[in-house]
C-alpha cells in the first residue's frame, strides 16, 4: 500500500484518481482549495503563501500526483495577488513550489495535456506578458509543466517522474462536452502511480493511454527546462533542490 497525495482532487479527474487509488487499498490524501471532510489538505494554488503552507503541511508521500489545473475563460490576462499570470501560477509555479519544498516522493506524476502539441515556449516571456490569449496561456503552461517534470527527472534520477495526458475527459474544465468519462482520464495517472510494469517505472517520459508519446520536442530541451526552473525559482525565491 502506498501513500498518495492527489492535488485538485475534490472533483473531476482528480476525484476519480483518488477514488480509484482508494479502491485499490492505497492511503490517499486529497487536496482542495476549501476545507472539507475526510483526509484533505487545503491550499489555494493561486497564492504563493497558501502553496507554501500546503507544502509545509505535507508529510512524506510515496507518490504525489500533480493533477490540479486551471484554464482561463475570459479575454483579459488574469494576474494573481502575487503579480503572476494566473494560469502559469496554478499550473506551473504551484507544482514547482510543492516539489521544491515538500519531502521528496518516490514517484511524481504531472497531469499535462495534449494541448502542448500546439504550444511554443518563449523562454524570455513565459507568462505571455506581450501576447496573451487564453488558449496560448493554457497550452503554454502545460508545456512548461511538462518541461518542469523532465527537469526534475534529470536532477533526481532516483525518482520516477513523468507527465501524462489524461485524454479529452468530461469535466467542468471541458464544459462536460468531451467524449470520455473520468474513469478513462484516471486510468493512466493511476497506472503511473502504482504499476511496477517496466513501461511504468521509467522516468522523464510523457504518456497517453499507458503508452509513451512525444508531443512537443521543446519539453525535452534542457534549455527550455532550465528556463522554466529559473523563472519559477525567481518568482518564489526557492531553488528546485538545495
Amino acid at each position: 500500500m502506498s501513500s498518495v497525495l492527489v492535488t485538485g482532487s475534490t472533483d473531476g479527474i482528480g476525484a476519480e484518481i483518488a477514488a480509484e487509488l482508494t479502491r485499490r487499498g492505497h492511503h490517499v490524501v486529497r487536496h482542495g482549495r476549501r476545507p472539507g471532510g475526510g483526509d484533505l489538505l487545503v491550499g489555494d494554488l493561486a497564492s504563493l503563501a497558501s502553496t507554501r503552507a500546503l507544502a509545509q503541511a505535507m508529510p512524506t508521500f510515496d507518490v504525489v500526483i500533480h493533477n490540479a489545473g486551471w484554464a482561463p475563460r475570459g479575454a483579459e490576462r488574469p494576474v494573481t495577488a502575487d503579480g503572476i499570470e494566473e494560469t502559469f501560477q496554478v499550473n506551473v509555479v504551484a507544482p514547482y513550489l510543492l516539489t521544491a519544498l515538500a519531502p521528496p516522493s518516490a514517484r511524481l506524476v504531472f497531469v499535462s495535456s495534449d494541448s502542448i502539441a500546439r504550444a511554443k515556449l518563449d523562454v524570455d516571456d513565459l507568462q505571455l506578458s506581450r501576447s496573451w490569449t487564453a488558449d496560448a496561456a493554457y497550452a503554454g503552461s502545460k508545456l512548461a509543466l511538462t518541461a518542469l517534470a523532465f527537469a526534475v527527472a534529470r536532477r533526481r534520477p532516483d525518482l520516477r517522474c513523468n507527465a501524462v495526458h489524461p485524454g479529452w475527459i468530461r469535466t467542468r474544465m471541458s464544459d462536460y462536452s468531451a467524449p470520455f468519462g473520468v474513469a478513462r482520464g484516471a486510468e493512466t495517472p493511476v497506472w503511473l502511480a502504482t504499476s511496477f510494469q517496466p513501461a511504468a517505472v521509467v522516468t522523464g517520459a510523457f504518456f497517453h493511454d499507458r503508452r509513451e508519446v512525444r508531443l512537443n520536442e521543446q519539453a525535452y530541451d534542457p534549455v527550455a527546462q532550465e528556463a522554466v526552473v529559473a523563472h519559477c525559482a525567481a518568482l518564489t525565491g526557492v531553488p528546485l533542490f538545495s
